[in-house]
């Protein structure tokens, strides 16, 4: 993993003067040995030798060790012994060589120390909440409310640097091939269409409002519409919906859009892209072109639309192994449509213990339970079960380990839940007992997927992706008589069983866009209400074109072995989607809302 003195080494090049500092605390090197400095920052300790102080300054660019007399006065009343940790001060001093067997190598300015003859105090501080400098990790909460000292915590330091080097790689990268940075709108039109939209009224037009972008996806076909061939931009969007570890009500995507191009050339770009920014941020050498596998094939394998090709197991098909079980709730399932799915697991030692925890998760998920059979020595040894099961599927359960030790777990029902179930004790068990590379950055493409999924609370098609994905060449002719066997144009990228970006071929003809407008129930006035701008601009030469949004805070997450994306954004959001630092949302005045003729509907 990169480190931050690294980072720093690779985003703080040019020296940090201005008319306060001749260079930042982290650049003081051997060539300023003999000369006088002046130096900012903050003193993140203090070590008192005897008549001596040794203070560690501390700016963006690292720190430096300062060596001041205990008598050294600030001012008339002030002398160094007045200050104290993450006080702002200026210093000037003279740059000596530090005595051999004192070097710091850990750090840049580590061989040398600034003899303090001058020191001004800036700014000194209450007691802070907590020490950015401590070991133990406040919780998050307080981190959050007093977010510019966690800031200055030297991992959220690295996290910061990373994300702005990232965003620096993409750029480059973007520009040497020959893209256009192009902002699109923050206050567009609502099109709700999936996740609820972030609604911003109009002050002008009372009664009608604005919202904020859940993607740039309208504004970017239109580019391609006007002729801008290569586009990209790093930029806001906004969803408002439930949150999770990896969800913010606004996030950052790096997205783009090509005309004349087909999956593979986005694909083979995207993979370009990715290579270049790992190599150049962590030095990391990505093997392209990455892996891909069908929808089908990932649900199939996976249970999930986004597997971790790192996880060694693979979902199976125990059906046919109990076709004639005695026990009814397996008898019950097969009978009514359902499957008994599980997989294999070879040299595991799960204690009882764990696999009641694995039971009690399979039953919160709504299984009926979660089956296990410990085998040893060819032979079934251990199930909760075992006392109902017949000698022959016994050994047919053995034979699946091909001669090892382990254990086989297996979930019987509803085929949707017993694959949900399984895939998800099959991460957790990869997981728990180390079966997963976690050093490895594992890329997959996922493509083949269905353009359309059935809704049954609101009884129509929805769409996969999004409306505006074009539908394989081969499966146009039963758009309408058989939508979902149709399969789109579109793509996804995962990293460690992580969705990091999705894109897709667009619709560029107006005839097959209503078409599909059609299907998911959309009748002509509302097409035209919501999306008629952007139909008609099809009628104007649209060309084919594609395209791919990457989620750029999970992305930056992932790169530095992150959980949650809020770790590597600066100023994110609660669960609840508050903002502790600014108390955001909050009340407004009654003022301002006569000004947009709303009312406050009361509880």
């Amino acid at each position: 993993m990169i480190d931050l003195e690294e980072l720093r080494k690779k985003n703080l090049v040019r020296p940090f003067s201005t008319s306060l500092k001749s260079v930042g605390c982290g650049q003081v090197s051997e060539e300023h040995i003999g000369k006088e400095l002046k130096l900012v920052g903050w003193i993140e300790s203090i070590r008192d030798h005897g008549g001596v102080r040794f203070i560690d300054l501390a700016d963006i660019t690292g720190k430096v060790q300062l060596v001041a007399k205990k008598e050294q006065k600030i001012d008339t009343y002030r002398t160094i012994e007045d200050l104290v940790e993450f006080s702002v001060i200026r210093v000037e001093g003279e740059v000596r060589r530090r005595p051999e067997g004192t070097e710091n190598p850990k750090i840049r300015s580590g061989s040398v120390e600034v003899f303090v003859s001058k020191i001004e105090l800036l700014s000194k501080p209450d007691i802070l909440p907590f020490l950015p400098t401590e070991r133990k990790e406040p919780s998050e909460e307080i981190r959050l409310k007093f977010r510019y000292i966690d800031l200055r915590r030297e991992k959220m330091r690295r996290n910061i640097l990373v994300r702005h080097l990232v965003a620096r790689k993409v750029r480059e990268f973007l520009w040497m091939h020959n893209f256009i940075e192009i902002e699109t709108p923050f206050l567009t039109k609502s099109t709700p269409e999936g996740a609820r939209d972030f609604l911003v009224p109009s002050r002008l037009q009372k009664g009608k409002f604005y919202a904020l972008p859940q993607s740039p996806q309208l504004f970017k076909q239109i580019l391609q519409v006007a002729g801008y061939e290569r586009y990209f931009q790093i930029v806001r969007c906004f969803r408002d919906e439930d949150l999770r570890a990896d969800r913010q009500p606004e996030f950052t995507q790096v997205d783009l859009e090509m005309s004349f191009v087909s999956e593979e050339d986005i694909i083979a770009l995207v993979e370009e892209l990715l290579r270049f920014v790992f190599e150049e941020v962590l030095s990391y050498k990505l093997e392209i072109p990455f892996p891909r596998i069908s929808y089908d094939e990932a649900m199939r394998k996976y249970g999930v639309d986004k597997p971790d090709i790192r996880i060694p197991f693979e979902i199976q098909d125990f059906t046919q192994i109990f076709s004639e079980s005695k026990l009814d709730f397996i008898a019950d399932a097969i009978q009514g449509g359902g499957k008994v799915l599980g997989f294999v697991a070879s040299g595991i030692q799960p204690t009882r213990s764990k696999l009641v925890s694995y039971e009690q998760l399979a039953k919160s998920m709504g299984a009926g339970g979660l089956m296990w059979f410990v085998v040893q020595g060819g032979k079934v040894v251990a199930s909760p079960i075992l006392k109902f099961l017949q000698d022959k599927e016994k050994s047919a359960l053995a034979l699946t380990l091909n001669g090892s030790d382990g254990v086989i777990f297996a979930v019987a029902g509803r085929y949707e839940l017993a694959r949900d179930v399984t895939a998800k004790i099959m991460k957790n068990i990869s997981h728990d007992f180390n079966k997963v590379n976690t050093s490895k950055f594992a890329f997959l493409w996922v493509v083949d997927f269905p353009l359309f999924s059935w809704d049954e609370v609101e009884q129509r098609y929805v769409s996969e992706h999004h409306p505006f994905t074009a539908p394989k060449e081969e499966y146009i002719g039963i758009l309408e008589s058989d939508p979902l066997r149709v399969r789109a144009r579109a793509y996804d990228i995962i990293l460690n069983g992580e969705e990091v970006g999705g894109g897709s071929i667009r619709i560029h003809q107006e005839d097959l866009q209503r078409r599909i407008f059609k299907i998911l129930n959309l009748s002509e006035t509302e097409v035209e209400e919501r999306f008629g701008w952007f139909i008609r601009a099809l009628r104007y030469g649209a060309p084919p074109h594609g395209g791919i949004a990457l989620g750029f805070d999970r992305l930056v997450a992932l790169m530095l072995g992150e959980e949650n994306i809020r770790e590597v954004i600066p100023f994110p959001k609660t669960q609840s989607g508050t903002c502790l630092l600014s108390e955001a949302p909050s009340s407004v005045y009654q003022k301002q809302l006569d000004e947009l003729g709303i009312k406050i509907k009361e509880r």
